[in-house]
């Protein structure tokens, strides 16, 4: 599969570098210095993976990702933060609007590269699931239609959170660990902070309600239906 790569940072010797690294690997590269020009390229290429930096002119990273995630067009993108900005608050704030993972600059091109085979094996799996739908306690996850209804209402969820509510959804009232959300949602080979399901599961419960979601102190999470 030829996966195509938007690369969006307002530095253009680092697109440049980056760009060149990956077409050596046989990626289909695209470039937007700006969050408005990584909208209209996206909504044009149609990317798999989007890596997009924290601080741009125009519109920056995390209002460019919200509006990623709003558009059912690019629903299946990956998006990873490449970002100078190390600090735990703007990785929460990255994961918070929907990012896929996040990574520090400066990284390791041969790294980056594998950080970005590891996410893209991702895109390439099938959905675990033989059934198309769930639905328990009021709660139903469409997997063919990819979308999430409350009592009828239909709740619109970033990609991550899709499949976690899914993966907890799944197997009522039984504790998933957090290492095990860990391996089915994010995969072994990509490696996230320790607040990364955290984020995720406070917006699930923003969206779905509180008691849905049990805490385990220690241990993960349970869905009670």
């Amino acid at each position: 599969m030829n996966h195509r790569i938007l690369l969006v940072d307002d530095e253009i010797d680092i697109l440049e570098f980056v760009r060149y690294n990956l077409v050596r690997e046989g990626y289909e590269v695209y470039t937007a210095q700006n969050g408005a020009e990584a909208l209209e390229t996206a909504a044009r290429c149609r990317p798999h993976l989007i890596l997009l930096d924290m601080m741009m002119p125009v519109m920056d990273g995390v209002e460019t990702c919200r509006a990623i995630r709003r558009d059912p067009a690019l629903r299946d993108t990956m998006v990873v933060f490449l970002s100078a900005l190390g600090e735990e608050e703007q990785q929460l704030a990255g994961f918070d609007v929907g990012a896929d993972d996040y990574l520090t600059k400066p990284i390791r091109m041969k790294l980056l590269i594998s950080r970005i085979q590891a996410i893209l094996k991702r895109v390439d799996a099938s959905p675990a699931a033989s059934d198309t739908e769930t639905s328990k306690g009021g709660i139903t996850v469409d997997r063919e239609r990819y979308t999430v209804s409350r009592n009828g209402e239909e709740i619109t969820l970033p990609r991550k959170e899709f499949a976690l509510l899914d993966l907890l959804c799944s197997s009522p009232g039984k504790l998933v660990t957090r290492e095990e959300i860990y391996a089915k949602i994010w995969g072994s080979d990509v490696v996230v902070g320790d607040r990364t399901i955290d984020v995720h599961i406070r917006k699930l419960r923003q969206k779905i309600g509180d008691e849905r979601i049990v805490t385990v102190k220690g241990m993960g999470y349970k869905y009670e239906p």
